[in-house]
């Protein structure tokens, strides 16, 4: 390609479509907002780099946790169980539950930064904001974790080609 030429994007059908071919772990990404515990199911949540322990995680402008995770400047990341495809329906939409109700849909706890932590997860990430760029529609949030637990048991639950799939096989 020469330097004068340039290339276009991808439709969002497209990109969302080759995206689902890669397996990811579902999250659900809490904060402690102004008007109580505030969450959402997580796809994008990643880790940046070790040392500092640092961890990414886009939320989108229409998430009403995003007002929560800027004003309170902290988010956990909660790696979801197998076993909870009801708290990954409740924090999709899917169940029909808004704001703090989300939280009905299993027992919640807190590590170091107050934001909720779900009691069952296989891990947790707590994570103070260090810095959020806005890119499109989304805000990509860069955290560093103050606080992590581990299970070391169970499967994931997984979303892949657009279905939940139990630890390594189907729903």
């Amino acid at each position: 390609m020469s330097s004068g030429e340039s290339l276009t994007t991808i439709d969002a059908k497209t990109f969302w479509r080759t995206l689902g071919e890669r397996a990811t772990g579902m999250t659900i990404v809490t904060a402690q907002g102004e008007d109580g515990p505030a969450g959402f199911l997580g796809l994008s949540a990643t880790h940046v780099t070790a040392d500092p322990a640092t961890l990414l995680v886009s939320i989108d402008a229409k998430t009403s946790a995003l007002a929560g995770v800027l004003a309170k400047r902290h988010f956990a990341v909660n790696f979801l169980p197998a076993d909870a495809g009801h708290v990954a329906d409740a924090f999709s939409g899917k169940a029909g539950l808004s704001g703090a109700d989300r939280f009905l849909a299993g027992e919640w706890g807190e590590l170091a930064t107050g934001a909720p932590v779900f009691n069952k997860a296989l891990g947790v990430f707590d994570c103070v904001v260090d810095d959020v760029i806005a890119r499109g529609s989304i805000s990509i949030v860069i955290g560093t974790v103050v606080a992590a637990r581990a299970s070391g048991e169970g499967e994931p639950l997984v979303f892949f080609r657009g279905k939940t799939l139990k630890g390594f096989g189907a729903v």
